[in-house]
């Protein structure tokens, strides 16, 4: 099982990108996947949470309305659009899936048990 994200780069303030976090050996239908993010110096913050089980993704505060996570049609790949980016989106991007079928972004904590590398996100002029 592996999960390797991709499309980081360096990006101008209120500009765009889209990260890509694809799975092999496993439909990521069958867990909650998510996105988390990490600056220098600073506690990892999950951003996106998307389940097969929940109508809807959830998002944190400081992303919501300007970053949109979705999937592909057979479930394999899950995606982070980030519009609008500030500075301080600036962090290295990690998807990570876990839980289990059936689970949901909105019950119980996840126990993410497959991590995809880092993706470094640099947003300046």
């Amino acid at each position: 099982v592996q999960l390797q994200a991709s499309g980081g780069g360096l990006v101008q303030p209120g500009g765009s990108l889209r990260l890509s976090c694809a799975a092999s050996r496993f439909r990521l239908d069958y867990h909650v996947v998510a996105w988390f993010r990490q600056a220098p110096g600073k506690e990892r913050e999950e951003v996106s949470c998307i389940s097969s089980t929940d109508d809807r993704p959830e998002y944190a505060e400081s992303v919501k309305g300007r970053f949109t996570t979705s999937t592909n049609k057979i479930k394999t790949t899950v995606y982070l659009e980030m519009k609008s980016l500030k500075p301080e989106d600036t962090a290295d991007y990690y998807c990570a899936a876990g839980g289990g079928y059936g689970s949901s972004c909105r019950g119980p904590p996840i126990e993410y048990d497959y991590w995809g590398q880092g993706t470094q996100v640099t947003v300046s002029s």
